[in-house]
């Protein structure tokens, strides 16, 4: 760009509801790091922390760091934003971040946090306290049930579309995808069975309320598959046993599609240089 051609702010591209969602996995490439002084290292580290800290500052925006267990890949970042240009800014950011060729991207996926088809409607729920209270519609009980519901529908569409995410040690992440096979369609059933399917399916998670903390983020366009899943939990017994019992429950039994799981650890930066052997 010549000294004369004005720099111009890219046009933000921010989804109508939402945030983007980047999942980033690394090599370290140790024969480049290796190479560095340790004045250098030192600087890289400092340089990449406040990278770190200054996108954590960011208006809306999340940043996660997290060491992965296996040699899939060593570190991990999960970063929600709402503008698409500056999800792509720091993803270019963080590569470079330790400096030049030492971070080495061997897996990424882009997903946007979403609103479910499957919930449970205002009229569905009043129906069900008359069936299952006998409560009669304009009474003070079904007014005060009513007012329960909405209250807890405005926070789960909230954790849902702008979630706050915990620092739970354990994150599991893996992409899916509903079948589209000749037999089993998930696009060829109608609404009323695939909400039908999906509440069996949430029943099964809410076993896990306070053990396991789950954000299903949708990729249909964007990534590989259809759904990205990023499951948080205080150790892995739980994590294996909600994806256990999870598979047993007809929607995934007849039509889930897996992509590879990763398992990290979440670690504030100085223990994740440590961790890293950085």
């Amino acid at each position: 760009m010549s000294a004369s051609t004005p720099q111009t702010t890219p046009t933000p591209v921010i989804p109508t509801e939402g945030w983007h969602v980047l999942h980033l996995y690394y090599h370290i490439e140790r024969a480049q790091w290796d190479v560095l002084s340790p004045d250098e290292r030192n600087r890289a580290k400092t340089k990449f922390t406040q990278l770190i800290q200054e996108i954590r500052a960011t208006e809306k925006t999340q940043l996660l760091t997290f060491s992965v267990v296996s040699p899939k890949a060593d570190l991990a970042f999960m970063l929600l934003t709402p503008d698409l240009q500056m999800a792509d800014a720091f993803e270019k950011k963080l590569t470079n971040g330790l400096g030049p060729d030492i971070l080495s991207p061997v897996y990424s996926y882009l997903s946007m946090t979403e609103w479910t088809d499957y919930f449970t409607t205002e009229e569905e729920y009043t129906a069900r306290m008359a069936a299952e209270k006998s409560l009669l519609p304009g009474t003070p009980e079904m007014e005060a049930e009513l007012a329960a519901y909405r209250a807890h529908m405005t926070k789960y569409h909230d954790d849902r579309l702008y979630p706050n995410l915990p620092d739970w040690p354990v994150m599991c992440f893996y992409p899916m995808s509903k079948r589209r096979g000749e037999v089993n369609n998930w696009y060829a059933q109608d609404h009323a069975t695939r909400k039908t399917l999906m509440a069996g399916h949430a029943i099964t998670g809410r076993k896990y309320s306070g053990r396991v903390r789950q954000l299903i983020t949708g990729s249909t366009g964007l990534d590989e598959h259809e759904w990205g899943v990023t499951l948080f939990a205080h150790n892995t017994s739980d994590i294996k046993s909600i994806v256990y019992e999870m598979r047993f429950d007809e929607v995934t039994t007849r039509f889930g599609e897996f992509g590879d799981f990763f398992i990290s650890l979440q670690l504030p930066v100085n223990n994740l240089f440590r961790r890293l052997g950085i």
